[in-house]
């Protein structure tokens, strides 16, 4: 099975779904990973945040096993410069490549600008008569994002599907810890305390020991 992994930055991928992306490694299936955004000296960046920004995206790829990286290489924090039709067209044409069967994507309601609109992007990418391969795509949760959403009904991240990561946790907050400068202590959101604690709550939910929780926005089977 192919399954495509759509991060609006390096980092969402493993807090969203790193023990997932474990699994399905796991299980054998071939996994993408398509990264939105990039950090550049253009941009105000020095040159070793920029190097180091690269070196991290390797060695996160090397850990997961990913069969390929697509990066679209938009200016991080400035989706909103660019026209929706051109990023469309770019991920339509990286789907219709890999012909996915399942994709993951940021919550719509993230407060970060660049999750809300790549997932505006990708549900227009993803429509039946552009990509057919599509048969399920889950919404994930990304801490200190997700759950600073403006506290209102519509903006509620509400899963219906959890996937079991007790096997992979550990593995997980190593790998997390790559991004060593988007981490602090708690009660800083994207503390390992705060993530361990959220896969907690999940699992605790779904009557396992860890997992992570999705919302599935289409299924077909």
């Amino acid at each position: 099975m192919n399954i495509l992994v759509i991060a609006p930055h390096p980092d969402d991928e493993s807090l969203g779904c790193g023990g997932t992306i474990l699994k399905h490694k796991y299980t054998g299936d071939e996994i993408y990973w398509l990264i939105m955004t990039n950090i550049s000296k253009e941009m105000g960046y020095d040159e070793q945040r920029v190097k180091k920004r690269q070196e991290e995206i390797d060695l996160i790829a090397r850990e997961y096993g990913f069969q390929k990286i697509y990066k679209l290489d938009y200016p991080a924090i400035r989706l909103d410069t660019i026209p929706l039709s051109e990023m469309i067209e770019q991920i339509t044409n990286v789907i219709r490549e890999i012909k996915p069967e399942v994709l993951y994507i940021p919550n719509r309601n993230d407060v970060h600008s660049d999750h809300k609109i790549t997932f505006d992007v990708l549900i227009s990418s993803t429509k039946s008569f552009r990509n057919s391969s599509i048969k399920k795509i889950l919404m994930y949760e990304t801490i200190s994002e997700t759950e600073f959403a403006p506290p209102l009904c519509c903006n509620a991240f509400i899963p219906n599907s959890f996937s079991d990561i007790s096997e992979y946790i550990e593995r997980k907050i190593s790998i997390i810890k790559i991004y060593d400068d988007q981490l602090g202590e708690h009660p800083f959101p994207r503390s390992i305390e705060n993530i361990k604690a959220l896969a907690t709550f999940r699992g605790a939910t779904s009557g396992v020991k860890y997992a992570e929780a999705f919302m599935i926005l289409k299924e077909i089977w």
